[in-house]
């Protein structure tokens, strides 16, 4: 995640702990970008996922253009199969709710966390 004005020390420090525990907690790769978006946001945020290469497939992007007042999630073939289309719209609905009241930083926190309880623990291989 881009550090930049929109966000205190604290809030950054928040973000990173919520990205690190999902990450961990569900064996798939979370990340967020908050930044401005040229052009389509699906499109971008596509892209910017693709920028994971080998590691894409078990990934969960979240774009936000606060800006545009976009967002988009993005996941990789794995990590889709763990996140269904309803659990990214409540993620999303989420955010956006805690968006339109000025907390940014605690609508990402929160999405993050319903993506990874949707996303549940690895299945063990044996």
């Amino acid at each position: 995640m881009p550090s930049g004005e929109a966000f205190t020390n604290d809030q950054i420090r928040d973000i990173e702990r919520v990205i690190d525990a999902a990450s961990a907690e569900t064996g798939l790769v979370f990340s967020v970008y908050v930044g401005n978006i040229d052009g389509d946001i699906r499109d971008a945020a596509e892209a910017r996922h693709g920028e994971f290469g080998d590691q894409a497939t078990n990934t969960v992007l979240v774009v936000i253009a606060p800006g545009e007042r976009l967002l988009e999630i993005v996941t990789g073939e794995a990590s889709g199969r763990r996140l269904s289309d309803r659990a990214c719209a409540l993620a999303a609905l989420s955010m956006t709710t805690s968006f339109a009241g000025g907390d940014l930083a605690g609508g990402i926190v929160t999405g993050v966390r319903m993506l990874a309880e949707a996303a549940g623990r690895p299945i063990p291989v044996r």
